[in-house]
């Protein structure tokens, strides 16, 4: 189960702990296979939580993960720290000729703000893009997914009139699906989140809702025609992300279904992880399996459909 990622990362110390196999650039070469390029784009506050809860999910796979994260060109990161950024991150600028067979957009914390707003907006809506030329698959996650559907299909996001936060209920809605192939019929899955994309705005557009809640509404799209995933959710969050959400935000309303006896003294219980490595190791046997092995054959979908 290797994934290469840069020495010194403090997310190497905490998968390593875990047993994940964390290569170093010695081992990786000595194996001389082409390994899948996964790029990160994180746009969470904080970085180092973020960068090991996905490249645990992602390097759960008996493949040769090669992560490369991913910062805006301009926007500073106000929440790390700069020679974390500076010697962990390469400027989207600095990547945006190379191709990778898999990318992925985390959510940010501006979820309320009109997506023109954002002072990155522009450069983002320049990576959606490119992600259609250098990309061979794409996962967009919460306010990410948001953002790409109202790039491409001009899908609006709702305000909702309170946040839907805890631990949902979802249905798979298409068990055939590859990226649900495992799935429970019926599973929990971490949502945090002000606003929401509602299905009737979906109609037309050649998308695919994979994942729903009675409770929370949509969860997981596919846009095949574009090679992307939007999930809405947090299948990637640890165990204890929703109670750290619940005392930054100054101990509001307690995250529902969350809490034992809704006591947030008592320790929270993960019973989505499973599910959450199923989704990427899915996720991850999709790209492989269709991934062109030139890499410079990657994101000519014409090539791709073929």
């Amino acid at each position: 189960m290797p994934i290469k990622i840069p020495d010194h990362l403090p997310a190497r110390r905490i998968l390593e702990a875990e047993g994940l196999v964390v290569m170093s650039e010695a081992d990786a070469v000595r194996q001389d296979i082409r390994p899948l390029r996964i790029g990160l784009l994180n746009l969470m506050p904080n970085k180092i939580h973020t960068e090991a809860q996905l490249a645990r999910l992602l390097g759960a796979t008996p493949l040769q993960i090669e992560l490369t994260l991913v910062r805006m060109s301009e926007h500073v990161a106000r929440n790390a720290s700069a020679d974390h950024m500076a010697a962990f991150y390469r400027p989207w600028s600095d990547v945006c000729g190379e191709r990778f067979d898999g990318f992925v957009v985390t959510g940010a914390p501006v979820e309320r703000l009109a997506f023109e707003a954002v002072d990155y907006w522009d450069e983002l809506r320049q990576i959606f893009d490119w992600t259609q030329t250098h990309v061979h698959r794409s996962l967009m996650i919460c306010w990410a997914a948001q953002a790409a559907l109202y790039h491409f299909h001009g899908v609006p996001k709702h305000a909702l009139e309170q946040k839907a936060f805890g631990v949902f209920r979802h249905r798979s809605l298409d068990p055939a699906s590859p990226y649900l192939r495992g799935f429970s019929d019926d599973f929990a899955i971490p949502v945090s989140r002000w606003t929401e994309v509602r299905r009737e705005d979906l109609a037309g557009r050649g998308l695919t809702v994979l994942v729903e809640s009675e409770e929370t509404g949509l969860c997981l799209v596919n846009d095949p025609a574009r090679g992307a995933l939007y999930m809405f959710n947090h299948l990637e969050y640890d165990t204890d992300t929703l109670r750290q959400e619940y005392l930054r935000d100054g101990a509001g309303p307690l995250p529902a279904n969350y809490f034992r006896g809704d006591d947030p003294a008592a320790p929270p219980v993960n019973g989505w992880r499973s599910h959450a490595h199923l989704l990427f190791g899915n996720w991850i046997n999709e790209i492989y399996q269709t991934t062109p092995f030139e890499l410079e054959a990657i994101g000519r979908r014409d090539l791709e459909a073929a």
